[in-house]
């Protein structure tokens, strides 16, 4: 049992230690710098635009706000553009015991993943934005949040499940299954 303690501790411990050092990297020199943040957010109004031309959608698009028009367009601003949950995303998976190829591949698959849902939750808003417009500050400020830590969460679990099997070097099965035991 102290084993199990300890394995969840450094878990806890290294989940902690990535988003210290995520959140110091992202909140101190790449938000202010925009390197990232600026063309994620302008690729993603362009892509989510493109979706909605594709339904037939009289879309604008200026910069970094799309809109169905005839209504006000909404803003993908550096906070709404998926880097933080990346981030989040990213420190559980490298957090957890594995090899690292198959980390790596899974992060790629995981940030992709991500990047859709956002794109699709972009969409989402510009529909509600223009069809149900009193539902927008709720679909804006619960629902799409809480649809990114699911994912997250179901990404972090397949992870676990079925990326490669991690045995330590005690023999011991993996963090997650030894609690389910």
């Amino acid at each position: 049992m102290n084993l199990l303690k300890s394995d969840i501790s450094k878990f806890l411990l290294k989940v902690l230690a990535i988003y210290i050092v995520w959140y110091v990297v992202y909140e101190l020199w790449l938000l202010p710098n925009g390197t990232i943040d600026e063309p994620l957010s302008k690729n993603i109004a362009s892509v989510s635009a493109g979706i909605l031309s594709f339904f037939g959608e009289n879309v604008f698009l200026y910069d970094r706000v799309i809109g169905i028009s005839g209504v006000p367009g909404i803003e993908i601003v550096d906070g709404c553009n998926g880097i933080a949950a990346i981030g989040l995303f990213l420190g559980f998976i490298y957090a957890y015991p594995g090899a690292w190829l198959p980390r790596i591949f899974f992060s790629i698959f995981g940030i992709t993943v991500i990047y859709l849902i956002n794109v699709v939750r972009i969409v989402t808003l510009a529909w509600v934005q223009s069809y149900w417009p009193q539902g927008f500050n709720f679909m804006h400020d619960y629902s799409t949040a809480a649809i990114f830590y699911i994912i997250i969460f179901f990404l972090w679990m397949i992870w676990v499940n079925y990326g490669e099997s991690f045995e330590s070097s005690a023999g011991q099965p993996p963090l997650i299954k030894s609690v389910a035991s």
